[in-house]
């Protein structure tokens, strides 16, 4: 498989600060009622996203969850036919039946996104195990959240994993939060990967706001399954500046607590490292201003676009 060139420090801005010009826009269409149906947006997890496939090449495989819109553009998956889908619209990846959750991106190795709570999990495993029954140089990674871990598939799928070393890359963005509820009220727990070790995969936790952290974890735990030393479980511990959903009041968070996310912004913590490694602010500013021109363009676009065609409901289904 080709390899894939290495993001430089300004090339990792400029993604975080696609998918937050994104996911914002995507916020506006909604308020405006010109997007409809579950939005949940990942505003804060940037560095999640980017860190991790910043580790990936084009080829492998990623799969994503319900909250999908930054892995999909980080894996490199074509903004306007990701805006058109959500959108609704014909052009969309899906034709514009799949929506916000159902996003798949195959040219780019994003093979799914899925609304079912650790339902990706079985399918990266199987798409791991299909690279080694094909010899082929890909490894897999599942994103998925802290609430997966109560679920029957993820411990399953860990066992799977480690029975037979399969190249998969497990990461958990630990947000804090099952929907609604804290952690706290679902499992006594406190770190995700700490399950990773009774079926002895190596984890790790590291701090999803330092987008470089995780891109570094993440090319570890890529070059040991690459290398055919198995599975590995990445925690990212990250934070939703949103609610669950688009409209979600979070009356369930503290304001103190989501003052203190906000300081940990990883778009705006990265900005500040690059500025005090000697980037010219203006340059800076340029990235920002860049991303939201493009993506401005991007949903004027989409947004004219044919919607998707009800005669085509039955099409694209298997049985």
């Amino acid at each position: 498989m080709t390899r894939t060139r290495p993001l430089t420090d300004l090339e990792i801005l400029a993604r975080m600060w696609l998918i937050r010009a994104f996911e914002e826009k995507v916020s506006e269409l909604y308020a405006a009622g010109k997007v409809a149906g579950l939005i949940h947006l990942g505003i804060g997890q940037e560095g999640s996203a980017v860190g991790t496939c910043a580790a990936l090449r084009r080829g492998d495989y990623a799969f994503g969850t319900h909250r999908s819109h930054a892995h999909a553009i980080a894996k490199g998956a074509d903004l306007r036919r990701l805006m058109a889908e959500i959108a609704g619209r014909s052009t969309g990846y899906c034709k514009g039946k799949g929506g916000s959750m159902h996003i798949s991106a195959p040219e780019v190795g994003f093979v799914t996104a899925t609304g079912v709570v650790a339902g990706n999990i079985p399918l990266a495993l199987g798409a791991a195990l299909t690279s080694v029954t094909r010899d082929e140089d890909r490894i897999s990674v599942a994103f998925f959240g802290d609430g997966a871990g109560q679920s029957g598939p993820f411990h399953e799928s860990l066992n799977i994993a480690a029975l037979w070393n399969l190249p998969v890359v497990l990461v958990c963005e630990n947000n804090g939060y099952v929907e609604f509820s804290p952690l706290s009220a679902h499992t006594v727990v406190e770190r995700l990967a700490d399950y990773a070790s009774v079926y002895s995969i190596p984890a790790v936790t590291v701090d999803g706001g330092d987008v470089l952290a995780v891109r570094d974890a993440v090319t570890e735990a890529v070059d040991r399954a690459r290398g055919g030393g198995g599975p590995s479980f990445v925690e990212v511990l990250t934070h939703r500046l949103r609610g669950h959903y688009e409209g979600d009041p979070a009356r369930y968070r503290t304001l103190s607590e989501r003052e203190e996310w906000k300081r940990k912004d990883p778009v705006a913590r990265f900005a500040r490292h690059l500025a005090e490694s000697g980037v010219p602010p203006g340059s800076l500013d340029d990235v920002e201003a860049a991303a939201r021109t493009r993506v401005a363009v991007t949903a004027e676009q989409a947004l004219a676009d044919p919607p998707a065609d009800p005669a085509g409901v039955t099409g694209d289904v298997y049985v």
